[in-house]
């Protein structure tokens, strides 16, 4: 057993031990096992908890799932260290660093008129930092593991700081409209599906991003939307003493808009 002090109140430097006793002999078979690999899911889902607690205003769940990134982190250094690359210490070094160099309005002696160009200040010294070249570099920093609307935003934000963008949305509706005829010029031959449906995905974000609307957002309210909807369909088909898998889709579709009916 570990003899680790009881307090009223630990902090970031008694998390780290903790951790660390965890990950090493006399400590948990589970942690010592891991790796970077074997939790990378685990930290995703930790992040999207934490977001739980922003989007539902829980002060008490954001506290705790905040708790349970800073874990990973600790943890992911606490690899890390083991392997004799970096520690958390590091990691903090390098964070404050970069605040520093991108904020020389705050640190050195540039003026800002305001959030506007800090902006892209922000975007100017990232590219140095990175050593990015050319406008398509900015494109390929981006990263391959954001969920797929969110990196479409993204790299279609830094297209248009290169000026690669319509002019206004019309421009994006437009192309929505060519994409949706060739996914189905794509269905009819059943060629180039995926990649047709893809360019249709893609313009949509477009357009959401001139709305200012965020994408995953929106596709996120939608699927809740069709559930509360699709749970009035199935209500109306279980009072009508009928499984809805069972009835015609003329009736499943009167229902529907009976369905959408109730929200107006």
């Amino acid at each position: 057993m570990v003899d680790f002090p009881w307090k009223d109140k630990y902090d970031m430097e008694d998390f780290r031990q903790v951790i660390a006793i965890l990950r090493h002999p006399g400590g948990c078979p589970w942690d010592m096992a891991q790796d970077h690999h074997s939790i990378r899911r685990n930290f995703i889902e930790e992040v999207y908890e934490a977001c739980e607690g922003i989007d539902t205003e829980n002060t008490e769940l954001l506290r705790e799932e905040l708790g349970d990134v800073m874990m990973q982190v600790l943890f992911h250094a606490s690899i890390e260290e083991d392997a004799g690359n970096f520690n958390i210490d590091d990691v903090a070094d390098q964070a404050v660093k970069k605040l520093i160099f991108r904020h020389p309005h705050v640190f050195g002696t540039r003026q800002v008129s305001g959030t506007e160009e800090v902006l892209a200040n922000w975007d100017e010294l990232k590219r140095q930092e990175k050593h990015q070249e050319t406008y398509t570099d900015t494109l390929h920093s981006v990263a391959k593991t954001l969920p797929a609307l969110w990196r479409a935003e993204k790299v279609q934000k830094k297209a248009a700081k290169a000026g690669f963008d319509w002019p206004d949305v019309s421009g994006a509706f437009g192309k929505i409209e060519e994409e949706t005829a060739e996914l189905r010029e794509a269905a009819a031959r059943q060629t180039n599906v995926e990649e047709e449906l893809g360019d249709l995905l893609f313009a949509a974000v477009n357009a959401a991003r001139f709305l200012g609307v965020d994408p995953e957002d929106a596709l996120n309210r939608a699927t809740d939307k069709f559930i509360t909807r699709f749970q009035r369909v199935e209500d109306g088909a279980n009072s009508a003493g009928t499984d809805m898998k069972t009835m015609p889709l003329a009736e499943l579709e009167q229902l529907w808009q009976k369905a959408k009916q109730q929200e107006e």
